[in-house]
């Protein structure tokens, strides 16, 4: 059985018992996205970032878990033209999901955002994927899914995108919105390898699969009841 059916069974037999829920404040120990609203604490928008202007689509590579979600998230965000799940930090060989679930190719699943900047700046991707799309204290893992490949990176593709990134990362530590440390690690992005044609939209083709129900649909709901305004059907 491969790794994410035998994390699907499990999935199920947890939320079966009714201990399953997108609640990241515990056991983990971070603000859940339910705790933000409720206690009228709104994520932070980034206090440095990139001006809206009109130019060529740029984009970043992000991994936060399973690219599943990531990529469910980002496919519903006004302003991105294209997400795709893919691999980052191996090389073109173990480039493939069997290798890649092993855990030791230096791979990490990841989403190659493509974006409009007259639209949607850099800095709102990085909100977006710290406040909704994975939980960036959790160390070589995400929710159920355990290993280096399920890791926290944000592979930038320039200086700009690198400093952004990094004064994000102090701004929302000093600002103390999780209750842990970010984990997240931020690196040059040297190679995107496009993941296989059935992980491609797995969860707008899926969306009934028990582990995009428990685990990614939240986030999708996160994202429309939070940011409304960069929310988009698709």
């Amino acid at each position: 059985m491969h790794t994410r059916a035998l994390v699907v069974v499990a999935t199920v037999a947890l939320a079966l018992a009714g201990i399953v829920a997108f609640e990241r404040a515990a056991p983990d120990g971070v603000l859940s996205v339910p705790e933000l609203a409720a206690k009228d604490a709104p994520f932070p928008d980034p206090a440095v970032d990139n001006p809206l202007a009109a130019g060529a689509p740029e984009s970043v590579a992000l991994a936060g878990g399973c690219f599943w979600g990531v990529q469910a998230v980002f496919q519903h965000v006004k302003g991105v033209v294209s997400a795709t799940s893919g691999y980052s930090g191996g090389s073109a060989k173990t480039a493939k999901y069997e290798i890649v679930s092993s855990g030791t190719t230096g791979h990490a699943e990841t989403v190659r955002v493509l974006y409009d900047p007259a639209q949607v700046s850099f800095g709102q991707i990085l909100k977006i994927f710290f406040a909704v799309a994975h939980d960036p204290t959790q160390l070589n893992r995400q929710g159920p899914d355990e290993g280096a490949q399920y890791r926290s990176v944000i592979f930038y593709a320039g200086e700009d995108q690198k400093q952004i990134a990094e004064l994000y990362v102090a701004q929302l530590g000093e600002a103390k919105v999780f209750r842990r440390r970010i984990v997240t690690a931020i690196a040059p992005l040297e190679a995107f390898y496009p993941a296989e044609a059935y992980h491609q939209d797995y969860a707008a083709r899926h969306p009934y699969d028990p582990y995009i129900v428990i685990n990614d649909r939240p986030k999708v709901d996160a994202l429309r009841k939070l940011y409304g305004s960069v929310y988009v059907e698709r």
